[in-house]
């Protein structure tokens, strides 16, 4: 099925904790320029973006739990294998499930191109034209809801923009938050970037085909995501052998599973 492009405006942009710099109907300039230039209002700005963002993102939730649509936000930096972990856990949920894929990227419509022959409906959203945002936000995945077929739907997967900073911050409505670490990036990025690590549920380490040609420590790794996270489902697997799926897809679908038995 072809993929559908939009091109959304920040006009509209809401935050999620962090200043950025893109305009904001409610008082005409930048975040950024707003929060330097109004010093003592720094706190005040943030929250007014931060609680925006929130109320769309419940918005999302309500809209997505009337249709019962179990919603999956896949965060990590770009190379880790996304994609490519995508590509085949579409393929393995499609014969069960009615899926679909907002993909978020700054610009290319590659990612989609790719997702798109599974045969499920894709929805492109580029950030090039309003500054290269590093993240989706909830207004955002809103107005890529609105092109998908949601009464047929069963999950909608969000691949969001490769970032393993701002992506953390922001509600999109989703049910459950994973982010895909490759052996390729080192075993310290847990650690660098803990907020990522703390607010998913699961965490994928992607690329173990290519352990015997690296020196890294998967041991250590995992010990990272632990110290930030001691609860966090950690999956190993290689998205291109398939070698590790078989976990990571039997607790995708008991979350699915969980939340249809509650939306029922």
């Amino acid at each position: 099925m072809p993929f559908s492009l939009f091109r959304t405006p920040i006009r509209r942009h809401h935050d999620h904790g962090r200043p950025h710099r893109h305009p904001h109907p409610e008082h005409g300039q930048s975040e950024h320029a707003a929060v330097h230039s109004r010093g003592g209002r720094e706190i005040k700005v943030v929250r007014r973006v931060l609680d925006a963002n929130d109320r769309m993102a419940e918005a999302n939730r309500r809209l997505f739990a009337a249709h019962r649509i179990f919603v999956l936000n896949v965060m990590s930096s770009p190379g880790s294998g996304k994609t490519t972990v995508l590509m085949r856990t579409l393929d393995a949920l499609r014969p069960e499930l009615r899926c679909a894929v907002i993909v978020g990227d700054i610009c290319s419509t590659l990612d989609a191109d790719r997702l798109s022959a599974s045969g499920a409906p894709v929805v492109q959203v580029n950030t090039d034209e309003f500054g290269g945002d590093c993240h989706l936000a909830a207004h955002v995945i809103e107005r890529a809801a609105a092109e998908l077929p949601l009464d047929d739907l069963d999950v909608l997967i969000v691949e969001n923009v490769g970032n393993l900073v701002c992506p953390a911050e922001f509600d999109i409505g989703e049910d459950r938050r994973v982010v895909i670490l490759s052996t390729t990036e080192g075993e310290e990025k847990p650690i660098k970037y803990p907020l990522m690590f703390r607010e998913c549920q699961a965490a994928l380490l992607n690329k173990i085909d290519l352990l015997p040609y690296l020196d890294y420590d998967r041991q250590l790794a995992v010990d990272n995501i632990r110290q930030v996270h001691p609860d966090m489902a950690i999956f190993e697997l290689s998205a291109k052998t398939g070698e590790g799926f078989d976990p990571w897809l039997a607790w995708l679908r008991d979350q699915i599973a969980a939340k249809r038995t509650s939306s029922s």
